[in-house]
């Protein structure tokens, strides 16, 4: 069966939540071109999700998103309805093509609005019970030759078709957020997967414009599998320099260093705090379960959780206060748990602690200026050339983190997470946007 004909019925699974949204979008814009360029065809797009109130936002979106997409392929638009003579200017042909992508959407809030699906994205929480209970549903209602695309981040892909009896139907199609900005898709494709399904995937990546970086099934995958121990890496420095400079302190120490001397586009305690404390905490419990004796977890972690800081984003996008307090989306505190108020990161707090820090290597150097520099890999050698020779505690620091982020990326290709160098180093640039991907010889 090709891509085109299971496209005429496809489902969305959490289609309203942080990452079904994205993907929901993608699809509803892709049917809605498929429809004009396949007009003897029909497309249908069931989302499903299970508040009204989430799927009238997503739906919203979907409009918004919609005419932004129509004004930037304008052209594309014009020669797909050249033979309506009524739509003549612009404002006509996008309000059309806008109606054209909402036609095709269906919405609810039971599993049964996919029964005729022949193509299942899933995004649900990432708990196994819940993606366990939503799978053996959708296996006894779906056709027997519907594939599923799961968006899990670390739960192997072979334990969801053990425990569900869809083997080989299921592939790991790991979006990053946002998904309809970022252009990675990370691929894990379980031993038993049907050759149509792999064939399959590639193609709707290049119809979505998503580049693929294949993993092999091992749970936390690549992005994961580097994300989860570079945190716990940043929360054992926070543990041994508070002991000399205090607990606040730390924490802004290794979120400082770990963006600016690492020239990296947020700190990861910024990073954690955007991802989410909960799903940071839930991502190692699942790693934890099958990759054990790996120290993957985190007491901290866990304390942040019990007291009820949790990081994440509000429905608007805008930052929750976790490790860090946010005005503006701008950390402006410090989380203590022992005395569970935040500490203000106030002029004369930064300045004692950059003091304590040192001179950064080059001030004049970010992750936002190199970004598009067309000399930045120079530009980049030099600059970690110059933190190789620096004997201040802020290049001690990002020395150590470099070497942790490396060797953890060289761990994923030796135990066989990763293939090669490459695929981690793509996963690093790609889904996290780094400069650089963390396997190179900057600091040999």
């Amino acid at each position: 069966m090709d891509l085109n004909t299971r496209l005429q019925n496809v489902a969305v699974i959490g289609a309203a939540g942080k990452m079904g949204s994205g993907i929901s979008l993608l699809l509803a814009q892709e049917l809605g071109f498929a429809s004009l360029e396949n007009r003897s065809r029909t497309f249908i797009l069931n989302l499903v999700d299970i508040s009204d109130l989430a799927l009238q936002g997503l739906i919203r979106y979907i409009k918004e998103q919609s005419v932004k997409t129509a004004e930037k392929q304008i052209n594309r638009l014009r020669e797909l309805y050249k033979d309506r003579v009524d739509l003549v200017e612009n404002g006509e042909i996008i309000n059309e093509f806008v109606h054209e992508v909402l036609v095709h959407i269906r919405t609810g809030k039971t599993l049964d609005l996919a029964k005729d699906s022949l193509l299942v994205f899933e995004a649900v929480f990432e708990k196994e019970e819940l993606k366990f209970e939503v799978y053996n549903k959708l296996a006894s209602l779906c056709p027997k030759e519907t594939y599923f695309l799961t968006n899990t981040s670390s739960i192997p892909i072979k334990v969801i078709t053990d425990a569900c009896g869809i083997d080989g139907r299921v592939i790991g199609y790991h979006f990053y957020n946002p998904p309809a900005v970022q252009k990675l898709v990370e691929l894990i494709t379980p031993d038993t997967c049907d050759e149509e399904l792999k064939v399959l995937s590639l193609e709707i990546a290049k119809k979505l414009g998503k580049k693929i970086v294949p993993a092999n099934d091992i749970a936390g995958f690549i992005g994961n599998g580097h994300f989860m121990r570079d945190g716990l890496h940043a929360i054992s420095e926070v543990k041994r320099l508070s002991k000399e400079h205090g607990y606040p302190q730390a924490i802004y120490m290794v979120d400082k260093v770990s963006r600016d001397y690492l020239l990296r586009p947020m700190g990861i305690f910024q990073l954690i705090d955007y991802v989410g404390i909960d799903v940071f905490q839930l991502i190692l419990k699942v790693m934890n379960k099958y990759l054990t004796k790996q120290g993957l977890h985190s007491d901290l972690i866990d304390k942040y959780m019990e007291q009820g800081v949790k990081g994440g984003q509000t429905s608007s996008g805008a930052q929750k206060d976790g490790f860090l307090k946010y005005e503006k989306g701008k950390p402006v505190g410090v989380y203590n748990p022992e005395t569970k108020e935040y500490v203000p990161v106030d002029d004369i707090f930064i300045k004692a602690v950059d003091e304590k820090l040192g001179l950064h290597p080059n001030p004049s150097l970010s992750w936002k200026n190199l970004l598009k520099d067309p000399e930045k890999d120079s530009k980049t050698q030099n600059y970690f050339t110059s933190l190789k020779e620096m004997d201040t505690l802020g290049a001690e620091l990002a020395r150590r983190y470099y070497n942790a982020s490396k060797e953890t990326s060289e761990k994923l290709v030796k135990s066989g997470v990763a293939n090669k160098p490459e695929d981690v180093n793509s996963v690093l640039t790609l889904g996290f946007f780094h400069l650089y991907g963390p396997i190179n010889d900057y600091l040999k």
